[in-house]
């Protein structure tokens, strides 16, 4: 039972990490410096805070170094539920990896564009906002691939939780909902052009952040209850 637990707190703690740099690079950097509808503000305000523009790919490349470890973790502690979908969890959270990390290139091309002006002379201020703004789209856009594995990797995992008897259950069902969430934002974003004006977006977003804070924190503090065997 020490191992286990042990075990779980570990997996929390990475998932914290997770959670942590997942929403300051995907949250919290784009809402201070990004207006998606203002390329003369977005450049106005990476160019008076670079140091957090540049924390925010730091923060990502953190994240994403952290999610390789996290589904290995998570194996060693659910295997014995059941020993294929643990596989399964592991291998579609890991094809997430190189998207991610792949798709930074487009924030340093941004970051190129807002600091070195020795190879920008000549192009306009008007050129060199309108550029920021496509590597930025470019980023945005680049996310929903990895998005699709996100997600998947969240239903093994949650059949996983909901049959495993010492993780609640109800952990389990959200993170199943939660790569519903995440299949749907794909889906609208890839097939409907005014998906984000939708507002479904947002709710689908909230289904995947409350079943993985949620899982993330029950490791984290509350550890194992094990009930196997009547214990």
């Amino acid at each position: 039972m020490t191992t286990s637990k042990n075990t779980a707190r570990i997996a929390g703690f990475i998932y914290l990490v997770v959670v942590i740099t997942g929403m300051f690079s995907l949250a919290y950097v784009p809402n201070k410096l990004i207006d998606w509808n203002n390329g003369a503000a977005t450049f106005s305000n990476i160019t008076a805070s670079p140091s957090l523009f540049r924390l925010g790919i730091y923060s990502s490349v953190v994240c994403y170094v952290a999610f390789v470890f996290l589904p290995i973790v998570l194996y060693k502690l659910l295997r014995a539920v059941n020993e294929s979908q643990a596989r399964a969890m592991v291998t579609l959270a890991l094809l997430s990896v190189p998207l991610s990390f792949s798709n930074l290139q487009h924030k340093y091309a941004a970051l190129i564009l807002t600091e070195k002006e020795l190879f920008l002379q000549g192009i306009s201020t008007e050129d060199i906002q309108s550029k920021l703004m496509f590597s930025l789209h470019q980023y945005n856009d680049g996310l929903l691939p990895a998005t699709v594995f996100w997600g998947l990797w969240l239903f093994p995992f949650g059949l996983l939780v909901y049959k495993s008897g010492f993780i609640p259950r109800f952990l389990g069902v959200l993170l199943m909902l939660g790569c519903v969430g995440y299949l749907i934002n794909f889906t609208g974003n890839t097939l409907f052009e005014n998906y984000p004006k939708t507002g479904i977006g947002k709710y689908m977003g909230m289904l995947p952040a409350i079943a993985e804070i949620g899982t993330c924190f029950w490791l984290l503090f509350f550890g194992l209850q094990i009930k196997r065997n009547g214990k």
